[in-house]
């Protein structure tokens, strides 16, 4: 009897333990430190289509993962715009793509997407995964989501992956500038030392 009962502890356990660690929209999947990255064409909030080999001059990319309605993408609106405005003319732009099914948020559909980058005056283009075929090969699992590329003979290699920042909450007391450090190095030709961190925000909506 008491055999019967510890199995069944044990299954309980398994059970308990594979709940929490399910992978969430493919966490653990897409793109790791130093793959190469795939190109892809999205659709632009102007109507046109978008791809990365679009852009001849770009010696790398700032690909982010964002929405209008997730209130931690909202927050780093203004530092995504800083980063495109920095970096941009050094040959790194920033490329935002709106990954979340507009069925579950509408909030987030094309309309809306046009609107917020009028209002916002974003410099950078802003697709949508229609499909939501891109943000999975990127492993992209929350806005904001991080991804920069650099670009090489062999391809797009992805050199960091998370948050812009160690402070979503208030930009005047961040401590470190995650994707900032990584482009900084990437510039100077050297190695992006802090390669990963957790992206903190809303889970991609499927």
């Amino acid at each position: 009897m008491s055999k019967t009962i510890k199995l069944f502890t044990v299954a309980c356990l398994v059970l308990i333990i594979g709940a929490f660690t399910t992978p969430e929209n493919n966490l653990g999947e897409g793109y790791k430190i130093g793959d190469i990255a795939e190109d892809f064409s999205l659709e632009n909030i102007d109507g046109n289509m978008v791809s990365l080999s679009d852009y001849k001059d770009a010696k790398g990319f700032i690909v982010t993962f964002t929405c209008n309605t997730c209130p931690y993408a909202v927050m780093y609106e203004d530092r995504i715009i800083a980063l495109d405005k920095k970096y941009a003319p050094k040959g790194y732009p920033v490329i935002a793509i709106m990954p979340n099914n507009t069925s579950i948020k509408p909030g987030d559909n094309m309309d809306a997407m046009k609107e917020r980058a009028k209002s916002k005056g974003f410099t950078f283009p802003y697709l949508i995964d229609a499909k939501q075929e891109v943000f999975p090969k990127f492993g992209a699992t929350k806005t904001p989501h991080i991804f920069v590329l650099d670009k090489t003979e062999s391809g797009l290699i992805v050199e960091y992956i998370g948050a812009i920042d160690d402070n979503y909450k208030d930009a005047s007391a961040v401590n470190t500038k995650y994707v900032e450090n990584a482009v900084d190095a990437l510039i100077e030709g050297n190695e992006v030392l802090q390669k990963e961190t957790k992206a903190i925000g809303c889970t991609i909506k499927v």
